[in-house]
C-alpha cells in the first residue's frame, strides 16, 4: 500500500511535473542560448586538397606542426588529414626523429634527466 501512495506523489521530492526540465535550463535543454556540443566541422585533408604539397621527413618545421607540446603525434581527428596522409606523416615524423631533426621528448622532460 505504501508503494502506491509513493508513486502517486512522484517520489521523495514530489511529483515530476513540479520539478521542471533540468534546473535553470530553458526549453529545449539549452543553457543561455548556447549549444553544449556543436556539430563537428568537416575538415578536408590539406595534402589531398593541394596536390603540390609533399610530406618530407627532411622538413622538420613542417612536421613540427603535427606534434603536441609533449612530442606526441597529433591524431587524425584533430589535424583533419585523411588516413593515407596520416600514415605518411607518422612515418616522416619517425624518420625525422631517428635523424634527430625532431625531438623524441620535449625539452622540459629532457632537462629533468640530467
Amino acid at each position: 500500500m505504501e508503494n502506491q501512495s509513493r508513486s502517486s506523489s512522484g517520489g521523495p521530492r514530489g511529483p515530476r511535473s513540479d520539478r521542471g526540465a533540468g534546473g535553470d535550463r530553458g526549453q529545449g535543454g539549452e543553457r543561455g542560448g548556447q549549444r553544449r556540443f556543436a556539430p563537428p566541422t568537416r575538415r578536408v585533408c590539406i595534402y589531398c586538397k593541394d596536390k603540390n604539397k609533399v610530406i618530407d621527413y627532411k622538413n622538420g618545421d613542417q612536421l613540427r606542426r603535427y606534434l603536441t607540446d609533449r612530442g606526441k603525434i597529433r591524431p587524425r581527428r584533430k589535424i583533419g588529414t585523411c588516413a593515407r596522409h596520416q600514415r605518411e606523416l607518422a612515418l616522416a615524423i619517425k624518420r625525422a626523429r631517428h635523424l634527430a631533426l625532431l625531438p623524441l621528448a620535449p625539452e622540459h622532460v629532457r632537462g629533468l634527466s640530467g
